[in-house]
């Protein structure tokens, strides 16, 4: 699908996104391993979301992956006794309500566990799947068949699992074991294969140790030591022991990740915007500061607490122009999914702006380091990769037609840049946007932008 995206419009004020998918993921997990009934709401349509849900339903005995209850368009009251911590009002969206024995309730699904396009479906349910007393095949669709799955499967085969890959990709063969906590430092820091090896070690004996050489998002590890677990964090570490989480009750705050889209659109066109509802955890927000650095102004409000995470507003301030910048490495892993929206606005800045270090683009559902410097170049801006970094030349784009590459971020990144663009913008694949944005296009149109298609 196309989709055209014409310069201005975009008024600014104020909106909501669809709840955090890497939070939905997550919660729908512990719910499925909790004992007792969960109940979580907010959660995004986002297709992503749908692959956990539906994967954790047929290990849960649903038919097709059915036994999840719910998606439901409005949440219902919290059980009694739910630890949750939420004083604030529960914004509409899925609702699924999860009951279950406990880990030892997962049984062995009667076909492959379709995970689509979701990497984070495939890594952390592997480590779910590392203790169970049966064997899985977890698959997906092209794309994440090509991306790499040896980085999970070798820590969990340390821990007792039997994992196999398919030359270091999916479909991932996983037939649990009795395991055993382990030190396993990540050679490339990355919050899937962090979490899917603490999931595992939820059921190991001993203690399990995960180090890592830069910080990742850390979502798995606040709902844990809200549920009551024996988790340790340490900074660059992060050590937990067998536990069964209780059953919970949460409402998933809005996708920061996704807000950065609508951060961006109001800072080329220097409007003041702010985001209501807003998860806020200080290891999604790192954008902010590069933000900062381009000459954007953001402030941010936390109002109330949910399992953990901070949840509050994101105000952006009226912005008279950008700069360039430059990301290192150490920072890139708490801006890794920004770098698409990031680099198309720093394509309107003055100046260069260099994402150093950046391989771990080319991993993604699209080789974004090329994708992103293809597409800037399309649009009539100045972009290329010089080794492992993206290096773009700002100046401002013309305008044109974009491939997105079939990947949800390219899509939206395109669409926003378009809106300071000298012409408009035509965006190959649009509906990729889905992916995590369910309603992205007329989140747009309702913010003032013109688009057509």
């Amino acid at each position: 699908m196309r989709a055209t995206v014409h310069p201005g419009g975009f008024r600014g004020g104020e909106a909501t996104v669809p709840g955090d998918k890497s939070i939905a993921h997550r919660w729908l997990i512990l719910a499925g391993i909790a004992k007792g009934r969960s109940e979580l709401s907010g959660l995004p349509a986002a297709l992503d979301v749908r692959s956990t849900a539906r994967c954790m339903g047929a290990l849960l005995g649903g038919a097709d992956g059915a036994a999840l209850e719910g998606w439901a368009s409005d949440p219902a009251p919290a059980p009694d006794g739910d630890r949750s911590t939420t004083n604030g009002p529960r914004p509409r969206g899925t609702t699924v309500a999860v009951e279950t024995q406990g880990r030892g309730a997962l049984q062995a699904p009667g076909r492959p566990l379709d995970c689509g396009n979701s990497g984070t479906t495939m890594r952390l349910l592997a480590g779910v799947l590392a203790a169970a007393p049966f064997e899985a095949v977890l698959e997906g669709d092209e794309s994440l068949s090509r991306r790499p799955m040896q980085r999970v499967a070798e820590p969990l085969r340390s821990m007792g699992a039997e994992v196999s890959t398919t030359d270091g990709h999916a479909p991932m063969r996983v037939r649990g074991g009795r395991l055993r906590g382990i030190e396993h430092e990540t050679p490339v820091p990355t919050a899937q294969v962090k979490s899917a090896v603490i999931l595992a070690g939820l059921e190991a004996e001993g203690e399990t140790i995960v180090r890592e050489g830069a910080q990742t998002r850390d979502h798995t590890e606040r709902a844990l030591e809200h549920l009551g677990a024996p988790i340790r964090i340490a900074r660059g570490s992060v050590s937990v022991r067998a536990f069964r989480p209780p059953a919970f009750s949460g409402s998933v705050p809005g996708d920061v990740s996704s807000a950065a889209f609508l951060v961006a659109a109001a800072a080329l066109t220097g409007h003041a915007l702010t985001v209501r509802n807003l998860g806020v955890n200080p290891t999604r927000t790192g954008f902010l500061g590069v933000l900062e650095r381009m000459g954007v102004r953001t402030r941010l409000e936390i109002q109330r607490e949910e399992l953990g995470e901070p949840v509050g507003s994101l105000t952006v301030e009226p912005c008279e122009g950008l700069r360039g910048t430059t990301v290192e490495p150490d920072e890139l892993p708490l801006v890794v999914d920004e770098v698409p929206v990031l680099a198309l606005l720093a394509a309107h800045a003055a100046g260069d702006t260099w994402f150093a270090g950046a391989a771990e683009l080319r991993l993604k559902e699209s080789d974004r380091l090329g994708g992103v410097a293809e597409a800037i170049s399309r649009l009539g801006g100045t972009a290329g990769v010089e080794g492992n970094d993206l290096v773009i030349g700002g100046g401002g784009l013309g305008g044109g037609v974009a491939d997105a590459r079939g990947d949800h971020r390219m899509a939206m990144a395109i669409a926003v840049s378009a809106l300071a663009a000298r012409a408009p913008v035509t965006v190959e694949g649009i509906e990729a946007a889905e992916v995590t944005f369910p309603g992205f296009v007329p989140s747009l149109v309702a913010l003032g932008a013109r688009v057509e298609g």
